[in-house]
């Protein structure tokens, strides 16, 4: 029996339609692929202020990111006494340590090299190679490391658990408008902690100055002021230039000189390990 060839065309026609229809109703019946984006919550117009200046300047991620630095440090007060030291951190268990070339102004009754340490278990001391087990030095290590610390990493770190936000209000200086936004810690057995009063430029949403208190040193009444410069180091904002000196809760300082502190040479990702932090 003979099929005309047409015949079998038309057939292949309807078939290859029926499918598409087919393929087109199934289609049609799968349900909408979207993406749900959750929706960034906070505690408060304060905690808000701080998570977007860290969009800005990195969060702690952006550092662990970076796994470590090395930088110089140099402290300068207005009688000409200095501090340089050579930092490295670990930022993954913030681990901390400087070697002092010059140190006028921390433990100057050693004389030489000293070095200092955080190795995440314990705070030690070396002059001149040398072990020191002083209990007042120590009480010195164990001030100026998580503070040379905190103040490099200060910003991606006010979004660290245990922080409490509260939003005091704007203030506009010189011809600059600011969100006020005071930020205090969690107290273990009820001790004081320190506060920091921050000054978030409205335009820029970056912290063009703080105030901030020394609870270590029963520095809590009168805070001083510390104003800020920024430079972009591998795509991360910092604030290398610093100047600070006392002042009131309403950000006026009194006729003293500053204090100057500077960080240079800042060089990420060097490769250090546990062990450079160890004695």
């Amino acid at each position: 029996m003979k099929i005309n060839i047409c015949t079998l065309l038309i057939c292949f026609v309807l078939a290859s339609c029926n499918d598409k229809d087919s393929k087109t109703e199934t289609e049609a019946r799968k349900p909408e692929t979207t993406t749900v984006k959750t929706k960034k919550t906070f505690s408060n117009k304060g905690h808000e202020l701080v998570y977007n200046l860290t969009q800005k300047t990195g969060n702690y991620q952006t550092l662990l990111n970076k796994k470590d630095v090395i930088y110089t440090y140099t402290y300068q007060t207005p009688d000409g006494k200095k501090d340089v030291s050579t930092e490295k951190y670990l930022f993954n268990g913030e681990l901390s340590y400087g070697i002092y070339q010059q140190h006028e102004r921390t433990l100057p009754n050693l004389e030489g090299v000293i070095e200092q340490s955080y190795d995440g278990t314990e705070y030690w001391l070396k002059h001149n190679g040398i072990i020191v087990n002083d209990t007042t030095h120590l009480k010195r290590v164990a001030f100026n490391r998580p503070t040379n610390f905190y103040w490099f990493s200060m910003m991606p770190k006010l979004l660290d658990p245990g922080v409490t936000y509260d939003y005091i209000g704007d203030k506009k200086i010189d011809d600059k408008a600011y969100d006020i936004v005071k930020i205090s810690f969690t107290s273990e057995n009820n001790k004081p902690t320190d506060i920091y009063q921050i000054y978030i430029n409205k335009e820029t949403q970056l912290v063009d100055q703080f105030l901030f208190t020394v609870a270590d040193f029963g520095k809590m009444d009168i805070p001083n002021l510390m104003q800020l410069q920024y430079e972009n180091i591998d795509g991360i904002l910092i604030p290398t230039k610093r100047q600070y000196k006392k002042s009131n809760w309403e950000a006026e300082v009194t006729e003293q000189p500053w204090i100057e502190v500077n960080w240079t040479d800042i060089k990420f990702n060097n490769g250090l390990k546990m062990e450079d932090f160890l004695k």
